[in-house]
């Protein structure tokens, strides 16, 4: 018997992940059950999809009591924690609960042994790309748990919602939030990287079309995005912010304890989220992580936007 899959939360990275999983699926034309605190998402989502393909609950509650398979991608720690209080009322006995969220290894550490001490089975499931990607279905999956739990989710990750998988068979579930942590430093590095070279190339007289240019040649791929996102003023003109200041800082907040708590420093990390802080205080919960651009180019005397 084909199980019923409950989805909760859908922001950037959940809305192309439900897109994904209802189309390309092992749903055998079950609807997908899905809820958002914001239920406009939820029926937005709704309208884009072939009909019958999602039902939108009002609660977490009543998605948990049909449910066999739950999936989660919610947007910081306690948000997480909250919707593990309200599933823990319910009997969970032979449930899977998959955690998409980026949130500190010991938050999910903490989940997963309340989980699994209620007769559920519980993996962590972090991924890695843009809301681009997402839609794409071109994530990677990190899969960290028993092995039992890995393989009864993996028909949902490759193929579906991700194009690869890292596969943390029998680790534990911290390590996969720990990988997902360090892995989002490069994304925070190579976005300040790219900032500090376009300030320099403009003060310089060099300008950015040919910077630019060597970038789309020399790393194609998420350089080039986020080159694209800066220098076009997507940054600073965008709505909802692809990944957002308060997100971003999150994270880096918890890589930095990660590193303090292991004795080490990342010195580039921190330059960037000093970065990120001031994005925060120019545009407030609009601001996105390439605003970084904008806080370089406010320190080396140009305006934060740049149109």
């Amino acid at each position: 018997m084909t199980p019923t899959v409950f989805w909760i939360g859908l922001g950037n990275m959940g809305r192309g992940m439900v897109k994904n999983l209802v189309l390309k699926g092992p749903l055998d034309n079950q609807p997908l059950l899905v809820h958002n605190r914001t239920k406009q998402r939820s029926l937005d989502l709704a309208s884009q999809l072939p009909p019958g393909k999602v039902t939108i609950l009002d609660s977490i509650s009543s998605g948990i009591r049909q449910a066999d398979i739950i999936f989660l991608i919610l947007s910081k720690d306690s948000v997480v924690e909250s919707a593990i209080s309200e599933i823990l009322t319910h009997d969970l006995t032979g449930k899977l609960i998959i955690d998409c969220s980026t949130i500190h290894p010991t938050t999910t550490t903490r989940i997963a042994n309340s989980i699994t001490s209620r007769g559920a089975q519980f993996l962590a499931a972090p991924v890695f790309g843009a809301p681009a990607m997402a839609d794409a279905g071109q994530l990677i999956g990190v899969l960290a748990g028993p092995s039992a739990s890995v393989d009864r989710a993996r028909p949902y990750f490759k193929g579906v919602i991700a194009r690869a998988e890292i596969d943390m068979s029998d680790e534990p579930y911290g390590k996969a939030l720990t990988l997902k942590l360090i892995g989002n430093t490069f994304v925070f590095n190579m976005v300040e990287q790219l900032a500090e070279g376009y300030v320099l190339a403009e003060k310089s007289g060099l300008g950015t079309k040919y910077l630019h240019q060597w970038v789309e040649q020399m790393f194609p791929g998420p350089y080039a995005a986020y080159s694209t996102r800066m220098l076009s003023g997507d940054y600073h003109t965008r709505e909802e912010p692809l990944f957002a200041v308060d997100l971003a800082r999150k994270d880096a907040g918890h890589a930095l304890k990660l590193a303090e708590e292991a004795g080490v420093r990342m010195r580039n990390l921190e330059v960037a989220d000093e970065h990120l802080k001031e994005v925060k205080e120019y545009a407030g919960e609009k601001g996105d992580i390439a605003g970084i651009y904008g806080a370089v180019r406010r320190e080396g005397g140009l305006g934060y936007e740049n149109s």
